[in-house]
């Protein structure tokens, strides 16, 4: 007879918080691959984007004036706004500033050298992967979409309602969102310790 696995039996596989802040500080430098990295890397464990977010996040998506980022989402497809957060803000302006080229594309993250082209979504995976495996973190995924679980993680350690985190992932379902309280154990330990009484 074969194991019976439920739904959602696995965990949400991401790195812990700390390890998003050290990998972080590790793309901190002057380095032009390092200032862009360091932007995309914001907008995977500040937002939770998908890759297909990051690649297609374009110029006209920032509005600087209103501190506002734009995202079309792919799976609902709709267009959500989300505030763009200071720290966010300097590190995407920096790479604007200091290292992206001159040229006609439109999408924000370009290949730092010629011929300059938007980053492919397998460019956008080893940004983080590879930048994940140098920090020697054990994982079962490397790439983006961990840092994804990492942003749901954090933001229901910080008290958010699944709602919240859904809307900030842009979950159409619930559900999709569900996993990560199996995370909280703090949470579960209070529903452990509850005191029933005369219930039972």
């Amino acid at each position: 007879m074969s194991v019976h696995l439920f739904a959602d039996e696995g965990l949400p596989k991401g790195p812990t918080w700390n390890d998003v802040q050290l990998l972080l500080a590790n793309t901190k430098g002057d380095h032009p691959k390092d200032i862009r990295d360091h932007a995309i890397i914001m907008l995977f464990a500040i937002y939770g984007m998908r890759v297909g977010e990051v690649r297609g996040l374009r110029l006209e998506d920032l509005d600087w004036a209103k501190e506002l980022i734009y995202l079309t989402r792919p799976k609902p497809r709709r267009r959500q706004s989300y505030p763009l957060s200071y720290i966010v803000g300097e590190a995407v302006l920096r790479y604007l500033k200091e290292v992206r080229p001159r040229t006609t594309w439109r999408e924000v993250f370009l290949t730092v050298k010629a011929p300059f082209r938007a980053l492919s979504s397998g460019s956008l995976y080893d940004v983080v992967s590879d930048r994940l495996r140098d920090l020697g973190v054990s994982l079962p995924h490397y790439g983006p979409h961990s840092l994804r679980h990492a942003c749901a993680t954090r933001l229901l350690a910080e008290g958010l309602s699944m709602k919240a985190i859904g809307d900030h992932l842009g979950h159409r379902k619930a559900d999709t969102t569900r996993v990560y309280a199996k995370v909280d154990m703090a949470g579960l330990r209070q529903v452990a310790d509850f005191d029933l009484g005369g219930l039972l």
